[in-house]
């Protein structure tokens, strides 16, 4: 069986898109989706399957979120060879003075066209450092997130696909989880 993390958008802040994870949990379970466990409170859950189409899954998962609790939310799915392979590529990794809660990745649903890419190349990001590789956006906020003027919350909108942002405490708490599910 696959081990998969997924990644919900924008649930759970403030009073909109709320959904409490044991009911999350549940809606996968409903799903067939095993062992399903969730961290924190933003819409992660970390699952096994033997669905191999993860965008046939999330597109499934995303219509239990609907018809279970309402609205629409985008679902990010991620195996875990795939958030191994994040950790691998985090270009400030050699840097030990970034500080992992002001390191954020933006998940993306999909691959962003190059001109789409350029676009978002062109913005002006200092103090902050931006990196786009592959389906990931990797950013560093040297002065927290709160009064930075890099519009990191328009990313996908400007990369032309759907997406969410962990930070990067989340982002290896997630891959410890899949790999403990790995391996039991």
């Amino acid at each position: 069986m696959n081990v998969v993390i997924s990644l919900l958008r924008a649930v759970n802040l403030g009073a909109h898109n709320r959904i409490k994870m044991d009911a999350l949990c549940g809606l996968y379970e409903s799903l067939d989706l095993r062992e399903p466990k969730s961290y924190v409170q933003s819409g992660n859950v970390v699952f096994k399957t033997r669905e191999r189409d993860v965008v046939r899954l999330a597109r499934r998962i995303e219509k239990g979120i609907e018809d279970t609790f309402g609205f629409h939310t985008d679902v990010v799915l991620r195996t875990a060879a795939d958030l191994r392979d994040v950790l691998a590529r985090n270009p400030f990794r050699a840097r030990p003075e970034i500080h992992p809660g002001k390191l954020l990745v933006l998940f993306l649903a999909g691959e962003p066209g190059e001109k789409a890419r350029e676009n978002v190349r062109r913005i002006k990001t200092d103090p902050e450092e931006l990196w786009i590789d592959g389906r990931e956006v990797y950013m560093y906020f040297p002065n927290g997130m709160g009064r930075s003027k890099l519009p990191w919350t328009r990313l996908d909108k400007m990369l032309e696909t759907a997406g969410t942002a962990r930070n990067w405490n989340s982002v290896t708490k997630l891959l410890q989880m899949a790999e403990k599910m790995e391996q039991s």
